[in-house]
């Protein structure tokens, strides 16, 4: 998102005029979250002035920050070190999902070991985007390398105790991502859900940030 991010922490960039973190916060409230913690990195000071307490979302908010981009996992085990239990919904702060898609992810993976949500819109584009395996219900492989799956990876997650036990130590190399987690988890038994959600709206480039709100810009 350069060079809009050299400005602006990506979370509180609008899609539909509002910002996309306080999207993703009322989708969760409206899913049963009742406390959420917010990992920042970059700009940070912007994110947590825009939340706040998390009152304005119904939700109970609480702040971490991460120094370096270390990647995903080792977001989510500063999360879980500053208090966070499994289960544990984790989703990336650059995506807005279609209306409910969030709380049914978080119904239909109840009690699952770990869930990954799946689309196919916008499709697969590695390395960015990877291809998600699913055969009946459960996820395969995290990365797939087939060319013809039509299902890509959605940046929504729920860690169970036994997926968030992985966490640590971070397996790998940095940047420790969660889908290293999710294949140690899914090579070690676990049964990981997959739900394919609809298509969700990303911002991943600049041009992003018009395509996105020329629709709430036309209705205005």
């Amino acid at each position: 998102m350069r060079p809009l991010t050299e400005r602006w922490a990506k979370p509180v960039l609008p899609i539909d005029g509002r910002p996309v973190i306080g999207t993703l916060l009322r989708d969760l409230a409206e899913a049963g979250v009742e406390r959420a913690t917010l990992v920042t990195g970059h700009l940070a000071e912007q994110v947590e002035a825009l939340v706040g307490d998390g009152s304005a979302f119904r939700l109970d908010v609480a702040f971490v920050r991460q120094p370096e981009p270390l990647g995903s996992a080792d977001a989510v085990l500063r999360a879980v070190r500053a208090g966070a239990r499994p289960p544990i919904v984790v989703a990336a702060a650059d995506t807005v999902f279609a209306p409910g898609d969030v709380r049914r992810f978080v119904i239909e993976s109840a009690g699952a070991a770990g869930a990954i949500a799946g689309r196919r819109e916008p499709p697969p584009s590695p390395p960015h985007r990877w291809p998600l395996r699913i055969a009946a219900g459960r996820v395969e492989r995290v990365l797939d390398d087939d060319p013809l799956n039509p299902v890509g990876g959605a940046p929504l997650w729920l860690l169970g105790p036994a997926v968030a036990a992985l966490l640590d130590p971070l397996p790998g190399r940095p940047p420790y991502e969660l889908s290293t987690v999710f294949q140690l988890a899914i090579d070690s038994g676990e049964a990981i859900a997959g739900i394919e959600l609809s298509r969700t709206r990303d911002l991943t480039a600049p041009l992003d940030l018009v395509r996105e709100n020329f629709p709430y810009l036309e209705a205005t």
